[in-house]
C-alpha cells in the first residue's frame, strides 16, 4: 500500500519499499461529497494530509498585470505580432473584474483579442467583461495547436461566427454579438479578408 510506502508487484510475493508524494487536485468541494456519500469517507482522510486551496484570480488582483502581460507576449508571439502596449483602461477593467473563469477565462479572453487586435496597442472590448451576460453567447474557438498564420485563425474565428449565425452580421444573435465586436469592425475585417458572407446564409459554404 502507498501509505505504508510499500507495494507488490503483480504476481509478486513480496514487498518493495517506495518514496513517493501523492498529489490529488479537484474542482469539487470534497466535504461536501462526503456528506452526500458521493465520495469515500475513508479515502478522503486518506488524501487530506496536507490541503493546499489556491485563491482565485480575484484574490489576487496584484497578479493580474504580470499574468496579461505573459500572456500577450505568448499569444502574440503564436500570431507573429508586435503588441507593445495595453490599454490603460483594459488593465483596469481586468483587475475590477470578479474572473468566474479564473485563469482559464482570462487567457481566452487574452487570445482572442491578440488575433483580433489592430495595431500595436492591446485591448479589449469592454463586453467581454460583463459577467451578466450569457456567457452562451460568446464564441470560443479551439486555436491553440493550429500552427497556422494570425489571418488563417483570423478567418477561422470570423467564419464560424457566420456560419453560426447563418451569415447575419449585426443583432443580438449576428456573428458581430458572437465574437464580441462591433459590427463595422467586423465588416472591415470581412472585407480584408476577402470572406463572402453569402455563402453563409442559406448554411451553404461551398466555394
Amino acid at each position: 500500500m502507498l501509505q505504508e510506502r510499500e507495494i507488490e508487484r503483480v504476481g509478486g510475493s513480496r514487498p518493495i519499499a517506495v518514496d513517493v508524494r501523492v498529489l490529488a487536485a479537484t474542482n469539487r468541494d470534497l466535504r461536501a461529497a462526503v456528506a452526500a456519500g458521493t465520495f469515500r469517507q475513508d479515502l478522503f482522510y486518506r488524501l487530506n494530509v496536507f490541503p493546499l486551496q489556491p485563491p482565485s484570480r480575484r484574490e489576487r488582483v496584484e497578479d493580474i498585470p504580470v499574468l496579461v502581460e505573459y500572456l500577450i507576449e505568448r499569444y502574440a508571439k503564436k500570431a507573429g505580432k508586435k503588441l507593445r502596449r495595453i490599454a490603460t483602461k483594459t488593465l483596469e477593467q481586468f483587475q475590477a473584474y470578479d474572473w468566474p473563469g479564473n485563469i482559464r477565462e482570462l487567457q481566452n479572453i487574452i487570445e482572442r483579442a491578440v488575433v483580433l487586435c489592430e495595431g500595436d496597442t492591446f485591448s479589449v472590448e469592454a463586453t467581454w467583461l460583463q459577467p451578466d451576460l450569457p456567457r452562451a453567447a460568446t464564441l470560443h474557438l479551439p486555436l491553440r495547436g493550429l500552427g497556422r498564420l494570425e489571418a488563417q485563425q483570423e478567418r477561422a474565428m470570423i467564419e464560424a461566427a457566420l456560419a453560426n449565425s447563418h451569415g447575419r452580421i449585426a443583432g443580438p444573435a449576428g456573428a458581430a454579438a458572437k465574437l464580441r465586436l462591433p459590427r463595422q469592425t467586423l465588416e472591415s475585417k470581412i472585407a480584408r479578408l476577402g470572406i463572402n458572407k453569402h455563402h453563409f446564409k442559406s448554411g451553404d459554404r461551398r466555394r
